[in-house]
């Protein structure tokens, strides 16, 4: 029984990444940075531990392979939207991250309906992307709440996260097109 209840943990605080994301887009839109930086960061911790406990304690469940990536998703896109709409990040790089989650969710369904279901399996490059953009969101909200310059690495930033979307969605489209014989 100990064991059940333990293994649910990592789950647990998936869930709570997910109930952090509409707070952070509220403080986002009421211009609190600091609140924002703050559970951002909160958030991005969470998303590390629960996979470190998940895989150090032999905690994966079939349940967290699709929690974790989808709390991952809804809080990226959402922070990104929610910079994007504040006009502290361009607006084509949030639309390179969301196209970039709808193509994978896309797919994902697509393969579902065809009855040829693909396996949850991040891949090394999204794993560097979402370590990447989770760190230029907090950069971001750390120099909103700072009241920081952002000049040199915005810009850096920007462009590495904009190589990073791109090349994750092609990855995972050659990944979706041999695994569908197209």
């Amino acid at each position: 029984m100990l064991t059940a209840n333990f293994g649910s943990i990592p789950n647990l605080i998936s869930l709570f990444r997910l109930v952090l994301v509409p707070a952070i887009v509220v403080m986002i839109a009421s211009h609190r940075w600091m609140e924002a930086c703050i559970i951002f960061i909160i958030a991005g911790i969470s998303d590390a531990l629960d996979g470190w406990i998940a895989k150090s304690f032999d905690l994966r469940t079939e349940l967290g392979a699709y929690l974790d990536p989808l709390a991952d998703k809804a809080l990226l896109v959402s922070i990104y939207i929610a910079l994007a709409i504040n006009q502290t990040i361009p607006a084509g790089l949030a639309i390179i991250v969301v196209a970039r989650d709808l193509m994978i969710i896309g797919a994902f369904m697509v393969s579902w309906l065809l009855d040829k279901p693909i396996r949850v399996v991040p891949l090394p490059i999204s794993k560097l992307n979402t370590a990447a953009q989770i760190a230029f969101a907090s950069l971001v909200l750390g120099v909103k709440a700072f009241a920081l310059p952002a000049h040199p690495w915005f810009s850096i930033g920007v462009y590495t996260i904009t190589f990073l979307t791109l090349a994750s969605m092609a990855a995972y489209i050659s990944r979706w097109i041999r695994h569908m014989n197209l």
